[in-house]
């Protein structure tokens, strides 16, 4: 007797009734609002469309995250982790130039763009979701880039009296300036200046 039958290519899978590990649930939900905030952005953006596409129940998802918003912060860093990883190559200026650069690509290249300027205003009136952006994203991309300007101050490749802090401020800043008020272009060229000019200084002489 055949144990598993053959199954039409792109049906759904349908899940057993056992009880499902706690982290392969919330890796799935994790998933699954990546997918559509993504595919969608915010305004298709409920728990219920979440909960549907990845199987499980509404207040399964609300035991996690107490509103769409950190779900939605959640499952848009589970969909683009990968792609900000940040380069450690002992040379600051290139990993600068390289991160900033594949920031600027997921912000104008795929939907991610939309979907962050849509996560920052409503951050502004979701306490949940502001406190979740800072501790669960900003934070920790921001702790990423103070690191890696603090292993260049120990190399001597940046002078020691430099703000990392400040630093991370001009180049980031910067490109979230341009992807909020689209007045001028965000493109990569214009990442690749943002570093040399803030690493190599527009005073003349």
């Amino acid at each position: 007797m055949q144990e598993q039958s053959e199954r039409t290519p792109g049906a759904a899978v349908r899940r057993g009734r056992g009880r499902r590990p706690a982290d392969e649930v919330r890796a799935d939900a994790l998933a699954a609002a990546g997918t559509l905030l993504l595919r969608e952005g915010m305004a298709a953006f409920t728990m219920e469309r979440v909960a549907q596409e990845a199987a499980v129940s509404k207040t399964t998802l609300y035991k996690w995250w107490p509103s769409r918003g950190t779900l939605a912060l959640d499952g848009y860093f589970h969909a683009v982790e990968s792609t900000l990883a940040f380069p450690d190559t002992g040379d600051i200026e290139a990993d600068l130039t390289t991160q900033v650069r594949a920031f600027v690509r997921l912000l104008t290249e795929t939907p991610a763009g939309r979907v962050m300027a849509e996560l920052i205003g409503q951050a502004q009136t979701d306490p949940d979701l502001s406190t979740a952006l800072l501790e669960h994203y900003s934070g920790p991309r921001r702790d990423l880039a103070v690191q890696a300007i603090r292993r260049a101050q120990q190399r001597g490749q940046l002078r020691a009296g430099i703000d990392p802090q400040v630093l991370v401020d001009q180049l980031w800043g910067a490109c979230y300036h341009r992807l909020l008020l689209p007045n001028l272009p965000l493109t990569e060229d214009f990442a690749t200046q943002l570093v040399h000019n803030l690493l190599h200084g527009v005073a003349d002489g």
